[in-house]
């Protein structure tokens, strides 16, 4: 019977998923989602009717390596972890009851997660900077987004967004629009690309908006600019 469930499809593209869930509260989740997030895991793969331990332990390990993989990764060591949480092999007490195999994993990953956000705390410069290159490299794609910038550097959006303004000044959304009109000048100075492909080239997908936004920031529209760098060269 045990078998037959871990080798059943649909159980296993559950459980995959729930897994995934799992890892983005442990890189961009906040401790408040916890319990509700991994209640939900074992609602999914319907934890409570497994009479097997040794299926049990094989859902809880997947969460256990999970944890201790990221907080690895945070520089946490493994007798840190073990002290926090005891070994791999001490886990089975935990997972008698769904109450208590959820209180548990909700309890590690609450205790990653403040251990995310200390790490993010000692390394503030290093996580902005990181996020600043990536924005640099994404600028002009449809898909970036603050959460989407969040998660590249492990932070909550709403943990990263306060952390971005204290370092840079700026809130991301205008962080943002200043590097995409900065770009559309390097393009409208030195190419004779037309304006709604310079837009759309640095993420503007309606050039009207697009020359709306330039005029705010420059006091010119695109092609007011233009021409003064045209009539200037």
């Amino acid at each position: 019977m045990i078998q037959t469930m871990v080798n059943d499809v649909g159980y296993c593209d559950v459980k995959r998923i729930g897994t995934e869930r799992i890892e983005s509260l442990l890189r961009s989740g906040r401790i408040e989602e916890c319990r509700e997030v991994v209640n939900g895991f074992f609602d999914d793969i319907k934890f409570n009717e497994f009479q097997s331990l040794m299926f049990r332990l094989y859902v809880g390990m997947d969460i256990y390596i999970a944890a201790r993989s990221f907080s690895r990764e945070l520089g946490v060591t493994n007798g840190e972890f073990v002290r926090s949480f005891g070994s791999i092999d001490e886990i089975a007490s935990h997972l008698q009851t769904t109450t208590g195999a959820v209180t548990f994993f909700s309890d590690m990953i609450s205790q990653c997660i403040r251990w995310r956000m200390e790490y993010a705390n000692d390394n503030s410069n290093g996580i902005v900077r990181k996020a600043k290159d990536y924005i640099d490299r994404n600028y002009m794609c449809d898909e970036i987004s603050l959460r989407s910038v969040a998660n590249t550097v492990g932070l909550s959006p709403n943990y990263f967004s306060a952390l971005f303004k204290k370092e840079v000044g700026q809130n991301f959304s205008d962080y943002l629009t200043r590097i995409r009109i900065l770009k559309s000048k390097d393009l409208l100075s030195c190419t004779s690309k037309l304006i709604y492909e310079v837009a759309y080239e640095v993420g503007f997908r309606d050039y009207r908006y697009f020359s709306q936004i330039f005029k705010k920031h420059t006091g010119q529209t695109p092609r007011e600019f233009q021409t003064a760098i045209n009539t200037f060269v």
